[in-house]
């Protein structure tokens, strides 16, 4: 099952899973994007040394944005790469430093988890992310304080293609990312395989060209959070 799969946390809801929309809505955490003209394409678990590359060049070969919620330890392993995807004009956002699931830890710990993951993309980048979503999608209460008091403004899915599935295809990976997909969704897809199944992310890349067409021949832009 996924890393990021909110079956996993079904008996947490509806009081510590911000992925149910309900609850999302009560702790003012948004799953899509208002005031958009389009959706937004958004790759978790990277920088990766395969997928991510993967990735951009399949983003500008399309014309396509995407926003990259990376993991800090993985931006200390491959900084460059971090900065690959600012030149390219995409957005770096954070998905913390490790992989963990907020409510296995203390306030202290998951405050200096996101702080230290703050801190991994300024050094690499020169940038100050804006925009954070928690490993699983799951915020334990110090921990979306915690991003709030860095300035960082969650962001978590609407759309979900379920590619890290081990035998999943990117013919399923496009339908279920854009089946019923309306003006402000976020699209949740991964372009590293870490924390997932290997290789995960090839489907993925294979995926992308068919998910940005279908969203092109319905008129929808790729945008970024601002």
């Amino acid at each position: 099952m996924s890393s990021d799969d909110p079956r996993m946390f079904k008996a947490a809801l509806p009081v510590l899973a911000p992925v149910a929309p309900s609850v999302a809505r009560a702790l003012d955490i948004p799953r899509v994007l208002s005031g958009v003209q389009g959706v937004a394409l958004t790759f978790d678990d990277g920088p990766h040394p395969e997928g991510t590359p993967a990735v951009l060049e399949v983003l500008a070969s399309m014309g396509a944005w995407a926003t990259f919620f990376i993991v800090g330890e993985q931006v200390q392993q491959r900084p460059a790469l971090a900065r690959e995807i600012v030149a390219a004009g995409h957005t770096v956002a954070l998905h913390g430093h490790r992989h963990r699931l907020q409510l296995k830890l203390g306030v202290a710990d998951v405050a200096s988890d996101i702080e230290r993951g703050f801190g991994a993309i300024g050094e690499a980048t020169g940038l100050k992310p804006a925009w954070h979503r928690p490993p699983y999608g799951v915020y334990s209460s110090g921990g979306l304080r915690a991003a709030r008091a860095l300035g960082l403004q969650p962001l978590l899915w609407s759309r979900v293609g379920k590619d890290w599935r081990r035998f999943t295809t990117p013919a399923r990976i496009a339908t279920r990312a854009t089946k019923k997909i309306v003006q402000g969704d976020v699209i949740l897809l991964h372009d590293a395989d870490f924390y997932s199944s290997r290789n995960s992310y090839r489907q993925t890349v294979k995926a992308l060209p068919l998910i940005i067409a279908e969203l092109q021949s319905r008129g929808l832009k790729t945008v970024q959070p601002h």
